[in-house]
This record gives C-alpha cells, sequence and structure tokens, in this order.
C-alpha cells in the first residue's frame, strides 16, 4: 500500500466555490476515484488556497492510468482545472508529491511495539 500525499494551488478568489464544488462531487466521479483503486482519500484547503491531498493505493501508476483514460474524470478535471491556473493538462496529472518522511505506524511496527 502507498500513502500519497499532493499538493496543488487554488486560485484565492475561488476558495468559496472550489468548497461547494468539493461539498458535492458528483457521484459517478466519486465511483471513479474508488475503481481507480484510491481509498481514504481527502482533501485539506488552506485560507490561502494551499491544497493538500492524502489517499492510500496499492498502485499510483495503475490508479493514474485508469483515471486519465476515465471520460468522467476527464469531464470533471475540466471544469476543475479554471480553479488551478495551471498552463497545461488537468489538475490530477499537475500535482506536486510530497515525499513521507514519517509514519507513527510504520515505526511502532519497527520498533516492535
Amino acid at each position: 500500500m502507498q500513502r500519497v500525499c499532493i499538493q496543488l494551488q487554488v486560485r484565492p478568489e475561488r476558495l468559496d466555490e472550489y468548497r461547494a464544488r468539493h461539498a458535492a462531487v458528483w457521484p459517478e466521479m466519486l465511483r471513479e476515484i474508488a475503481a481507480s483503486g484510491r481509498r481514504n482519500y481527502s482533501l485539506f484547503l488552506r485560507d490561502d488556497g494551499l491544497l493538500t491531498g492524502y489517499f492510500e493505493t496499492d498502485d499510483l501508476e495503475a490508479s493514474a492510468a485508469y483515471l486519465a483514460t476515465s471520460e468522467v474524470a476527464a469531464r470533471w478535471e475540466a471544469q476543475m482545472a479554471e480553479f488551478f491556473g495551471l498552463d497545461d493538462g488537468r489538475p490530477d496529472q499537475n500535482f506536486v508529491q510530497l515525499p513521507e518522511v514519517f509514519n507513527l505506524e510504520d515505526q511502532l511496527a519497527a520498533a516492535g511495539d
């Protein structure tokens, strides 16, 4: 299992609308995210627009490939692109992935607890 943490920058003037859209994500998009193998998925948004996401997956490449070919994900990402001001591509393909430097359960297991 891979733990994945991502970051993107939402345009600060669009935060309220971004929050509203994510309060009611399309049911078919929710199903596509789950079908891609992502679980325990959460997004966190700072008041300055810094968006941090976390999810778990067995295979990040396979999950990304699934979503890249999904018509539902393409429609959702096309609508979300306006919130990010990206020069090219979909938000779900242009995030910064943060390296994990600490995990409590992993260290407890290594310590024999």
